[in-house]
């Protein structure tokens, strides 16, 4: 069994790369001799991931030499069947190239079907699937408002789904389509490493702290609110603020993000807050997120480290896999803000006091949960 994973943007990502280190845990676990290979645009950024058989870089930014032939075989396909099929085939090239040396097809990003229509994909998938190769949707997620038909009919395509929370196979069913199965996010199955803990942190008595470039982006006024959050954390009690970078990439950069908000804070930060480096892997924040008492988080995957080590969790600013991933662990979205939320200090300081009071109910529901949601996470592999 020879198999691609595919949409990978590389591991300065945490996320991405939890998601694709455990793909290649479940695979292994039923398939041990599997040959696996991984499509990435920063393969440099991917060599620490184990049990990897193959880089494959995937340059995306391949564009058509003006008067070539290309360019003109593009221009009678734009004018005559109003197609961009040789400039999507010229974008996704290094795929093509190597579709007769695997058997099976990953789609790992599993945000790419929220960020609008992208026909690129869908002639890329067309192409896999005419040759016959079994192609899946791994790991992924997506609501109603990013549904449309042309996106419905490429997804049909797929041999299967294979979704990771509740709330996007039910919008996914809802739309007809017939090939969703529901599993659990890998990330749920990522191994920890921890690393000796930094100057500052007080066992027993640090929380951890996740903010995101992209909430900021999206809402601006929850920085002042999280700043109000924040304050109130430092006055009301004796925690160590453990900030927690889970993206590091040029142009969305948590750890850049969150010293700002370290240098607004004052004084009032020097003592007890501190900011993990942001050249960690995505097992090491894992082992330092274990030993925290509770977590505050933006990104999804930095929850999902939390969530699977039994630390009490508050997500800000959710997406449909942040409430379908915490409805399937708790039966409803427990916990969960949203972006009308995220703004409101006063609504975020009450949450906080409710994270706090429930503490060890939490632990304890978590405790019973997170088996399940191991089992679910690895029965992936029964659809390869």
């Amino acid at each position: 069994m020879r198999i691609l994973m595919f949409f990978h943007g590389g591991s300065g990502n945490r996320g991405c790369e939890a998601i694709v280190q455990t793909a290649v845990k479940i695979i292994r676990a039923k398939y041990a001799d599997a040959y696996i290979a991984l499509a990435s645009s920063q393969p440099e950024s991917d060599k620490h991931i184990p049990g990897l058989d193959e880089l494959v870089y995937h340059n995306q930014g391949r564009t058509i030499k003006p008067y070539s032939l290309l360019f003109f075989k593009n221009y009678l396909q734009v004018r005559l069947r109003n197609s961009q099929a040789v400039s999507y085939r010229l974008i996704h090239q290094d795929i093509i190239d190597n579709i007769d040396r695997f058997d099976i097809f990953l789609s790992i990003g599993g945000d790419n079907y929220c960020y609008g229509n992208i026909p690129d994909y869908y002639e890329l998938n067309r192409i896999i699937k005419s040759r016959g190769k079994k192609l899946l949707l791994w790991g992924a997620s997506l609501g109603k408002e990013d549904l449309n038909p042309e996106k419905i009919n490429d997804l049909n395509t797929y041999d299967f789904l294979v979704i990771r929370e509740s709330e996007s196979v039910a919008a996914l069913k809802d739309s007809g389509l017939e090939n969703v199965v529901q599993v659990a996010d890998g990330a749920f199955l990522l191994d920890k490493e921890e690393l000796p803990l930094p100057a500052g942190w007080q066992e027993h008595n640090t929380i951890g702290f996740n903010y995101s470039p992209l909430v900021e982006q999206k809402v601006p006024a929850s920085r002042q609110a999280v700043l109000d959050l924040l304050t109130h954390i430092l006055d009301t009690t004796s925690f160590t603020v453990a900030f927690t970078p889970h993206v590091i990439q040029p142009g969305n950069n948590d750890h850049e993000c969150m010293q700002r908000l370290i240098n607004d804070l004052g004084p009032k930060a020097r003592n007890r807050t501190l900011l993990l480096p942001g050249d960690l892997t995505a097992s090491q924040y894992k082992g330092y997120i274990a030993r925290m008492e509770m977590f505050i988080g933006a990104r999804t995957h930095a929850t999902i480290a939390a969530y699977s080590q039994g630390v009490p969790t508050m997500v800000l600013g959710y997406s449909v896999k942040s409430l379908g991933i915490a409805r399937d662990l708790f039966g409803f979205p427990k916990l969960v803000l949203d972006r009308s939320e995220i703004s409101d200090a006063a609504l975020l300081k009450e949450k906080f006091e409710e994270l706090k009071k429930d503490q060890a109910l939490l632990k304890d529901q978590l405790a019973a949960v997170i088996p399940h949601i191991k089992v679910l996470a690895l029965s992936a592999n029964d659809y390869l």
